[in-house]
């Protein structure tokens, strides 16, 4: 089994300041906010939740600049933290729907 992709639209809830790799690549962390209502085998089930999130290169100098607040789509994988104590959403694209 190899399948590890997430889609999830959540609100920027906190922005770490942009910083730079040893490497010199640019990265940011994030706090994202998720809220939805969905269908459950026992009814409507209310989610909220709050997730740490990643950003590298180019894209993480992009998110940078987006206000705490605004909502996007994010679209990423699920990994460990450095500390191994917590899941972080890899950030590999975001967009914001127009409708």
């Amino acid at each position: 089994m190899s399948a590890n992709a997430v889609v999830l639209t959540a609100c920027i809830a906190e922005v770490q300041t942009l910083r730079y790799t040893p490497a010199g690549i640019p990265a940011l962390q994030l706090v994202l906010e998720h809220q939805s209502e969905l269908q459950d085998v026992q009814g409507t089930r209310q989610v909220k939740m709050v997730i740490k999130a990643m950003a590298f290169g180019a894209l993480a100098e992009r998110l940078a600049s987006h206000a705490v607040g605004s909502i996007w789509n994010f679209q990423g994988y699920l990994s460990n933290s450095r500390a191994g104590k917590s899941i972080v959403l890899q950030i590999q694209n975001f967009s914001q729907d127009l409708l």
